[in-house]
């Protein structure tokens, strides 16, 4: 067998450990969920009001990670490791600005924000009250997202993964004790897993931040915050948040629309999203290694290099893609009974599983073309890419409710639409940028 190159080794390098440290992120709702579970109905319930809130302000931010990795990554390949700690700390500042704002509308709002769903009384007073303690984390939340896109654009994705295991250890130690009690004294309910996933959090941030800290002391940059530096890193993430705002809006189009296509298919429809969610996670390490990689060739002034890394990401998305299809396909007969032991939700996941399976080396594509065009600093194509392929979704998803499309039927149809309809859309717009080569802009900026 042939030893893989020394390209084929970095990539492995940056996305292995990436790949864990996704997989890590979503534990910590699963701890918290088993954990309020024991409380009872409402509990659970107001936890899973709560998190769908906490969980898009994070879909929404990742993007301080995101052109945090790309900005660092240009500079460390222009060979200015001074000047890509610099603008990480910039970075950094600014995700701590942010969420400071958000945590003091988010503290005083919560319990009209836990009203927005229109619970039963008993699941949104308990989702006010982690919403009340949870936006307190926010701040370190955050830095804990700029600091670890900072060290993704270092090349040093092993640092985060072990942080973040770390982290979920004591998250689900400390939420388990305050929850339910150490011993005989009496435990704080929903609450204490809130404030469990706060101290985390916490932990998470002082850690990576000193790491962050550390090396802008060897390299003698200044730790104090620079307006400049922060309002320029602020423009650059706003492109990244709109690109995101798109994703985020054409997932939650998908679940409205999922919504009126009956219970059982909803539910199913439940299962799917998330077994797709999990090959995402999968797919988008590789996307974490494009960011790094490109930003670093292009700093570097190496755009052949940028091309060449990219052309093997794109081939490992795709086969990455096969691979993860060809296991689900082969797995939907058995996987459904996991989730659910009704005949009529498990035949509709099994269906939603095959269209996923024969889709996810278009996703792949996909995800690693993103990947490479955020490492690249070409934001603001990527939010008017990500419009049009909205745009070009809506009409295809309407499809399902104009058609009275209901059951297996419609969920099929609903996902054949998404994955389908709406990666081939943003496929088509990614691939012409990339082919277009205008996104291969040298230098450290």
């Amino acid at each position: 067998m042939r030893r893989p190159d020394a390209q084929a080794r970095e990539i492995l390098a940056l996305a292995v450990p990436a790949l864990g440290a996704l997989v890590v992120e979503p534990l910590f709702l699963l701890t918290d969920t088993a954990i309020v579970g024991a409380l009872g109905t409402d509990s659970l319930a107001g936890l899973g009001l709560a998190s769908a809130v906490l969980s898009t302000l994070v879909g929404l931010f990742v993007v301080l990670a995101y052109g945090t990795t790309a900005s660092v990554a240009r500079r460390l390949g222009a060979g200015d490791r001074a000047g890509a700690i610099g603008v990480g700390l910039d970075g950094t500042w600014l995700a701590l600005v942010a969420g400071l704002v958000v945590a003091a509308v988010g503290a005083a709002s919560a319990p009209t924000v836990a009203t927005v769903f229109g619970a039963a009384p008993g699941a949104t007073d308990e989702a006010a009250v982690y919403l009340g303690i949870s936006f307190l984390g926010i701040p370190a939340m955050l830095v804990v997202l700029a600091a670890t896109g900072v060290l993704r654009g270092l090349q040093d994705t092993r640092t985060p993964l072990v942080v973040a295991t770390v982290g979920f250890t004591c998250n689900a130690l400390l939420s388990y004790l305050l929850t339910h009690g150490p011993g005989p004294l009496p435990g704080l309910g929903i609450a204490g897993s809130a404030w469990g996933t706060v101290v985390a959090q916490l932990l998470m941030a002082t850690w990576l931040v000193a790491l962050v800290v550390r090396g802008a002391q060897r390299y003698a940059v200044p730790l104090r915050p620079h307006a400049r530096g922060i309002r320029l890193a602020a423009v650059a993430g706003v492109p990244l948040l709109l690109r995101t705002v798109t994703l985020r809006v054409a997932l939650l189009v998908t679940t409205w629309v999922a919504a009126g296509t009956g219970g059982e298919s909803l539910a199913a429809h439940q299962v799917v999203f998330t077994v797709w969610t999990f090959g995402a996670f999968a797919l988008d390490a590789l996307a974490i290694a494009a960011q790094a990689l490109t930003g670093r060739n292009l700093g570097a002034g190496d755009a052949a290099g940028a091309r060449r890394t990219t052309r093997r990401m794109v081939r490992w998305g795709i086969g990455g893609g096969v691979v993860f299809g060809v296991l689900l396909a082969a797995g939907s007969p058995w996987l459904p009974a996991l989730f659910s032991d009704d005949g009529t939700v498990r035949a509709a996941v099994t269906a939603g599983l095959l269209v996923v399976g024969l889709t996810a080396p278009l996703a792949g594509y996909v995800f690693v073309l993103d990947g490479v065009l955020i490492g690249a600093g070409d934001g603001r194509y990527l939010a008017v890419a990500g419009l049009w392929a909205l745009l070009g979704y809506l009409p295809l998803v309407a499809v399902v409710p104009l058609a009275g499309l209901t059951g297996t039927t419609g969920l099929v149809a609903l996902w054949v639409a998404f994955a389908g309809g709406f990666m081939a859309a943003r496929a088509l717009t990614l691939g012409l940028r990339e082919r277009s080569g205008r996104w291969l802009v040298l230098g450290s900026d």
